[in-house]
């Protein structure tokens, strides 16, 4: 059996040994994450250099993602060690104080607009929330706050107002530069952090075609304001991330598990991709195998149709990344053979607007009501294999296609597995019995299976696809 959800990893010091690197593509990694928050683009493009040839010399396929920092809203650092707040104590953000000179009382914050953004009465959560701080007065440059929730303080660590409300703009000067470089690595994707509308997913998607990018942007749900935007950042975007740390501080955690179901359902309605992240198996950064609430986790976000999950720190730094992506593997296989995931009456009232988006919707029904065993789409965007992928099945979908550039996007597709294959012809049946043959020499097939094949007439040419043949392998004139 093939795990159809994809496991996205993200990169870093624990995956640059090569025989870890390797061994990570035979557990089952499908997308490499470069978290630009961290390491130099040098770095960057190493790994993704290095993630790709591994994955050739494996005869795999491996996507890139490029997740940017975005707007850093965050507390200075402490000048004598980490502060200890006590519940009741007053403590000042203050934007003018040095960054490098903060005390138990008062420290400097890298987000100027603050005082503008914050009134007496807000509630801000420092630390991903473990610290929670009342307003009780601006005054120029400085929030004074009575401590709700006291702990220890160290450096630099994340601001969070509840409910939203901060303007910092998703793009950077930081982020600017960093689209550049996603356009030389030739990222497959690259994710915007605290995007608030529509907009910044735009402004995001024009800034790397003008840098020659030609990746899929993913919207990374954080923020308060994302949420009541969600409709139109969808559309907006390729896919979006279900970011559950910053998101959870903001919305509350009690809100994030009903949200998560929602957006992975209005992402697979819109035909968009969704993935689950953040914390997803956070325990083995130091362990070997995860908690039980983690694995059901990972397993609910599976049945609720995610077509992505994604490891952070587990294998950037941690002690067992190789262990991780397999634990993840075997979580999602399982969890996979739940009778709701792998049939759905999903789109069956819909009316479709494009010839090959009712192929491949005509194409879903029929392999979940015909006992078939793969599927063979020859395509050159990949938007035909996006719309078969939203309907769920356990019949996999191979997208053959010649563009290296399609094969490492539907990387990230729920279901769907790319192949590398030419048509060198125009004969359909000639066509038609190399697809056959590509996916027997896979092994996928053999004599006397139902394979369903889509095409277009025209090879080469993008939303073409117009038909759809259920072929028998082995039987050769059936591939006419």
């Amino acid at each position: 059996m093939q795990r159809r959800t994809k496991i996205v990893a993200t990169f870093g010091p624990a995956t640059d040994d090569p025989k870890v690197l390797d061994k990570l593509i035979e557990a089952g990694l499908d997308v490499a994450r470069l978290n630009f928050s961290h390491d130099r683009h040098e770095v960057h493009m190493q790994r993704a250099e290095a993630v790709r040839e591994r994955a050739k010399a494996h005869g795999r396929e491996v996507g890139v993602v490029v997740d940017l920092q975005g707007p850093k809203i965050r507390t200075g650092k402490f000048k004598k060690g980490p502060a200890t707040l006590q519940e009741g104590d007053m403590f000042v953000l203050d934007v003018d104080h040095p960054l490098d000179a903060g005390t138990p009382e008062r420290v400097g914050v890298t987000y100027k607009p603050l005082p503008q953004d914050v009134n007496r009465g807000d509630t801000l959560l420092l630390d991903d929330g473990r610290i929670v701080l009342w307003v009780d007065q601006v005054d120029g440059s400085a929030v004074t706050c009575r401590v709700v929730v006291g702990g220890v303080l160290s450096n630099n660590k994340g601001i969070n107002r509840q409910g939203g409300g901060l303007t910092a703009k998703a793009l950077t000067d930081k982020d600017r530069e960093d689209i550049r470089t996603a356009a030389k690595i030739q990222a497959d994707y690259v994710a915007i952090s605290f995007p608030r509308s529509a907009d910044d997913v735009n402004e995001a998607r024009k800034l790397l075609r003008a840098a020659g990018g030609h990746g899929g942007i993913i919207a990374k749900i954080e923020r308060a304001e994302a949420v009541q935007n969600i409709e139109a950042i969808i559309d907006a975007a390729d896919a979006i991330m279900i970011a559950r740390g910053d998101l959870g501080v903001e919305i509350g955690d009690a809100a994030v598990p009903p949200i998560q179901k929602r957006l992975i359902k209005l992402a697979r309605e819109r035909n968009k991709i969704s993935i689950t992240a953040t914390q997803m198996m956070e325990s083995m950064i130091e362990n070997a195998i995860p908690t039980r609430a983690e694995v059901s986790d990972v397993a609910n976000a599976v049945i609720d149709g995610t077509d992505a999950v994604m490891l952070s720190a587990e294998t950037a730094v941690g002690k067992h990344p190789v262990a991780a992506v397999m634990a993840m593997d075997r979580v999602c296989r399982v969890a996979e053979q739940e009778p709701d995931v792998t049939m759905s009456a999903h789109r069956m009232r819909a009316m479709f607007k494009r010839v090959d988006e009712a192929i491949a919707m005509c194409t879903m029904y029929t392999a979940n009501h015909l006992d078939v065993k793969a599927i063979a789409a020859l395509t050159e965007s990949g938007s035909t294999v996006l719309w078969m992928s939203r309907i769920s099945s356990a019949v996999p979908i191979y997208a053959l296609t010649s563009k290296v550039e399609t094969r490492r996007k539907v990387s990230l597709y729920r279901g769907v597995y790319p192949i590398a294959f030419t048509v060198t012809t125009s004969d359909h049946a000639t066509v038609n019995k190399e697809a056959i043959d590509e996916l027997r020499r896979l092994g996928t097939v053999r004599d006397g299976d139902l394979v369903l094949i889509t095409k277009g007439d025209l090879t080469g040419v993008m939303g073409g696809t117009n038909a759809m043949k259920i072929a028998i392998v082995g039987n050769l004139p059936e591939f006419s």
